[in-house]
C-alpha cells in the first residue's frame, strides 16, 4: 500500500509505444468521467486486424481505417464480478488469442513510504487505517501490458487533477502488470472473457 514514485525523473522509453498510445488514450477517457469510479478493464486489439475481422463493431466504435501500423483499439469489457476486487478477478481471467494485449483502470489509496510497518494485519482495519491516514493520496493507476511482453502504465493523483501532472512510464505499477501479464498466457479455468465486448465509447488508440 506505499505510493508509488510520484518524483519526476527520467523515465525508460517505451518498448511498445502503441502500447503508451493505447494506455494514456484510457488514462484521458477515463478521466473525464471524475472520480470515485469502478475499476475498469480492457482488451487491446490490433486496430488492422480489428477493422478487417469485425468491421460491425469498428464500425460501432467509429474506427473506418486501420490506423498507424501496429496501432491497438481498446475495447472496454463488461461483467467483472461486483464487489470482487480487480486485483482477484485478474487471477479468473483468460484471452483469446485475438487479444494483442490487456489494461486496467484502477482508482486505490496509497501511503508515503515507511508506513507499511504501521498497517494493520486485519484488510478491513488496514483499510480504515490508510483512509484515516493524514498523509494518504488518491490515484488512479492506469496500466497496459502486450502478449510480446511490453508494459506501460499512468498515474494521476487526485490531488493533482491535470493531464499536465499524469506520471508515465514502463514499471510503474509492477504488481498490477504482473496480474495483467499473467492473464495473456496463463489459463485459467474459469475465464469470463472469452470473447470481446463491445465499448463503443472508447476509440482507436
Amino acid at each position: 500500500m506505499t505510493t508509488p514514485d510520484f518524483e519526476p525523473q527520467q523515465q525508460p522509453l517505451p518498448e511498445d509505444p502503441a502500447l503508451a498510445a493505447a494506455v494514456l488514450e484510457i488514462e484521458a477517457h477515463v478521466a473525464q468521467a471524475g472520480w470515485d469510479q469502478p475499476a475498469r478493464l480492457y482488451a487491446l486489439v490490433d486496430t488492422a486486424e480489428l477493422v478487417a475481422q469485425e468491421p460491425a463493431l469498428a464500425a460501432a466504435m467509429s474506427i473506418d481505417g486501420p490506423g498507424d501500423d501496429g496501432s491497438f483499439t481498446p475495447i472496454e469489457q463488461e461483467g467483472l464480478p461486483p464487489g470482487q476486487a480487480l486485483e482477484e478477478a485478474l487471477q479468473t481471467i483468460a484471452w483469446p488469442d485475438s487479444v494483442s494485449g490487456c489494461a486496467a483502470a484502477i482508482e486505490r489509496l496509497v501511503l508515503p513510504p515507511g508506513v507499511d510497518d504501521e498497517l494493520p494485519d486485519d484488510p478491513t482495519a488496514a483499510e480504515l487505517f490508510a483512509r484515516e491516514h493524514p498523509d494518504r493520496q488518491e490515484v488512479r493507476m492506469v496500466a497496459g501490458a502486450t502478449r510480446a511482453g511490453a508494459s506501460y502504465c499512468a498515474l494521476r493523483l487526485r490531488a493533482h487533477d491535470d493531464e499536465q501532472s499524469v506520471v508515465d512510464g514502463t514499471e510503474l505499477v509492477p504488481g498490477l502488470l504482473e496480474l495483467l501479464h499473467a492473464t495473456l498466457h496463463d489459463s485459467p479455468h474459469d475465464s469470463p472473457h472469452d470473447s470481446l465486448n463491445d465499448s463503443p465509447e472508447q476509440g482507436q488508440a
